[in-house]
């Protein structure tokens, strides 16, 4: 395996007024491609903010992150944009489904930011919501489903781009235990028969458990 990303000497500083407060300190990571890694820790420990910087979707104070050995720091507004489009893919706590969106037009919406010819991915798509267990809710929309095919609907939408790295920021943090675990399986499945790089966030020890590697954060700092 080699490094999919990196982090080298992180700090994540917020100030408010005149108090300054370190989120992260000196966090040194190397994620191989093809692991699936679960970052835990509690509330307030730092772990959902070093997804962000992981995923460009925070700058650090200080330090550097690396995909494929390109700092994320040097690269373009466009370059980095471009670079969550189509290498990565990112799932959230709430789903962040469009309402009046049914779920093939959710799933294919990435697509569409993305300039692509929704027709060139329509084999795509109908082998994704095989893998997601929706084949027969494509011309549903979120409200007509539960959590947890909403949360499908979300990895699916992570999924259609062919992504190198999935982000996961408490997967099922807003699901009932046995739903849970359902979509954990889920992505456990993907990162071993597709061979996605996964790194999730999650304070619970069962969902880490889905990992095979698990980074403990408390205080900013990182604990393996």
């Amino acid at each position: 395996m080699s490094p999919i990303i990196e982090t080298e000497k992180l700090y994540k500083t917020f100030t408010l007024g005149e108090l300054r407060i370190e989120v992260l300190k000196d966090i040194n990571l190397v994620i191989e491609e093809g692991e699936f890694v679960s970052i835990m820790g509690p509330s307030g420990s730092g772990k959902s903010t070093l997804l962000y910087l992981l995923g460009g979707l925070d700058k650090p104070t200080s330090g550097r992150v690396r995909f494929r050995n390109k700092e994320l720091a040097v690269m373009t507004d466009r370059e980095e944009s471009i670079l969550r489009r189509r290498h990565f893919g990112f799932v959230f706590q709430f789903y962040n489904l469009i309402p009046n969106l049914n779920v093939e037009e959710n799933i294919l919406l990435p697509v569409l930011l993305d300039g692509k010819r929704l027709k060139s991915y329509r084999d795509k798509l109908d082998e994704i919501l095989e893998t997601v267990g929706l084949a027969g809710h494509r011309r549903h929309t979120p409200r007509e489903l539960s959590g947890g095919q909403q949360q499908r609907v979300a990895i699916a939408r992570a999924l259609i781009n062919d992504p190198d790295l999935i982000l996961a920021d408490e997967p099922i943090g807003n699901l009932d235990s046995k739903t849970g675990m359902e979509v954990m399986a889920l992505l456990q499945r993907i990162n071993l028969e597709k061979g996605k790089t996964i790194v999730q966030v999650t304070h619970s020890r069962e969902a880490a458990s889905y990992g095979q590697r698990i980074i403990n954060v408390r205080d900013g700092k990182v604990w393996e």
